[in-house]
């Protein structure tokens, strides 16, 4: 699929590696949605890219179904969805006060990182499939978010790691349901990315992590993770496929 003047929303888009992907969704021509639930990043992203910033809870359907309209309403329906809001946690099953994890914290977790993902793809793909098709009968294209935490979690993952497991295994049959629409579906697991997450961290722990990676031996760039994104987009035989961008990392136990 050519990116130039497709209508394309982004989840997460005000910052990190959503932010990246936004920008280099623009420069390639897209109309970009900037959705995202801080509203001052947004719209910041979204001012640098000629976009349009959209207030959006990926796991509440109705906020997901406003922020689908509101972008169609500007730029016409997308063809292309970016899915990388997500939430992290650290919590150990039994913590050091003898007291199991709270329940609730593991829920929001998955609500957001794997809900949040099937929320966004249903009311998408219910938009797309009523478009023309185009060469090959193709669609749009929806590329969302894991990690490598999802293969080899570490201690105190279990949240993270189920809900990014769950994306993983949502891709194939995904994409085998929406092949009947021209609805292609791939998933990026990234590794250890500087977001500003990880940016805030103190330098020697950067560097202790870098040194982590086999090669190159540094954090991952956002601006390559928006690389392969947008490749997804434009390599029409990708379909179905989850990419680890980890420089062949495995992650330790702790």
């Amino acid at each position: 699929m050519n990116i130039q003047g497709q209508a394309a929303l982004v989840t997460g888009g005000g910052s990190g590696l959503g932010e990246a992907t936004a920008r280099e969704l623009a420069r390639l021509g897209a109309k970009v949605a900037v959705l995202d639930l801080n509203m001052e990043n947004a719209e910041r992203v979204a001012k640098d890219i000629a976009g349009l910033a959209v207030h959006c809870n990926v796991s509440d359907p109705e906020s997901m179904q406003h922020a689908i309209a509101t972008a169609a309403a500007a730029h016409g329906t997308a063809r292309i969805l970016m899915q990388i809001a997500g939430i992290g946690t650290a919590k150990r099953v039994v913590g050091k006060d003898g007291k199991a994890a709270a329940l609730e914290e593991f829920a929001k977790v998955i609500n957001v990182n794997l809900i949040g993902t099937y929320n966004a793809a249903r009311l998408f793909a219910e938009a797309c499939s009523k478009l023309d098709p185009m060469e090959d009968g193709a669609r749009g294209v929806m590329v969302f978010t894991a990690s490598v935490a999802a293969f080899d979690g570490q201690v105190g993952q279990q949240a993270y790691s189920a809900s990014k497991a769950g994306v993983v295994g949502m891709t194939l049959p995904m994409a085998r349901d929406l092949a009947q629409h021209g609805i292609r579906v791939c998933t990026i697991a990234p590794g250890l990315f500087k977001t500003p997450l990880l940016a805030s961290l103190p330098e020697p722990i950067q560097q202790s992590l870098a040194a982590s990676i086999p090669f190159p031996a540094r954090l991952g760039k956002p601006s390559e993770f928006a690389e392969l994104a947008c490749h997804i987009v434009h390599n029409d035989h990708l379909n179905g496929e989850v990419i680890r961008l980890d420089g062949a990392l495995r992650m330790a136990p702790r």
